[in-house]
């Protein structure tokens, strides 16, 4: 009886957080139109989520363009395939690899940097301070960060992306001796608008949600500087699940759209 009520205890804290980050999120919605607008502190925003993470995102995706190419290549070499290189990886990166890969670093990098922000700030009063001085809080902290990822993170998934391609590209240069143009030329020969608008659509609704997490997290924490830590912690891996899953709808409604 303990192991159902424990269960169920767990499934109602679900839906009610379900609940009220979905209340969060229309909060945004209706912040983002009204004025003022922080352009200032977006902008600022911008900076920290896009040039800070740039070197790790541009680190990320040159290895992946790396790895993928040598795990690969002897796979295709046994088929006499070598020449479906640049398309396949090509394919992979822009599809599915580099979204999802690149998002999840910047889930553990922004969205746990943004939860620990917000939650000393929360617990040092400083929110509280800017509501009593009559400042929206709410404005200027929430809806510039959720708005600064979502905005950043596509970009940051199209520098990765570039950074991989050329990473793949050198390993096919030294071992295959493949020119430039060559290989950039087959890589675009192989997508099409229909590989780059859903996985170019999908990055702001990644970028959306490490913001809406991050954001959730830090301005209601709790339980004073243990609770920063459990934010940003929880923010990593609430942001990473919630990447997964929208990946999977974006996947499914390509499928659709392609059977159609």
């Amino acid at each position: 009886m303990y192991g159902i009520k424990g269960i169920s205890g767990k499934v109602a804290g679900f839906f009610r957080l379900s609940g009220e980050l979905s209340y969060f999120a229309g909060r945004y919605f209706t912040e983002v139109w009204k004025p003022p607008f922080e352009i200032r502190e977006l902008l600022h925003q911008c900076y920290n989520v896009g040039n800070r993470s740039f070197p790790l995102v541009g680190i990320t995706g040159f290895i992946i363009g790396l790895v993928l190419t040598l795990q690969t290549r002897p796979t295709l070499q046994e088929f006499g395939a070598v020449s479906w290189m640049p398309a396949m990886v090509g394919i992979s990166i822009v599809r599915e690899i580099g979204p999802v890969v690149i998002a999840l670093i910047c889930a553990g990098r922004v969205a746990s940097g943004i939860g620990a922000e917000l939650g000393s700030m929360r617990v040092t009063e400083q929110i509280d301070a800017m509501e009593v001085s009559g400042t929206n809080p709410f404005k200027f902290l929430v809806v510039t960060r959720i708005t600064a990822t979502t905005l950043m993170v596509p970009v940051l998934v199209i520098i990765g992306d570039v950074l991989a391609l050329y990473g793949s590209f050198l390993i096919e240069h030294l071992k295959g001796n493949v020119s430039f143009q060559l290989y950039f030329n087959q890589v675009f020969d192989s997508l099409e608008f229909s590989d780059l608008i859903p996985a170019t659509v999908k990055t702001f609704f990644f970028g959306f949600a490490i913001g809406l997490v991050g954001c959730f997290k830090g301005y209601y924490c709790t339980k004073g500087t243990v609770g920063v830590g459990t934010a940003a912690n929880t923010a990593v891996v609430a942001a990473s699940m919630l990447i997964f899953i929208l990946d999977f709808i974006a996947v499914l409604i390509s499928d659709i759209f392609y059977e159609l």
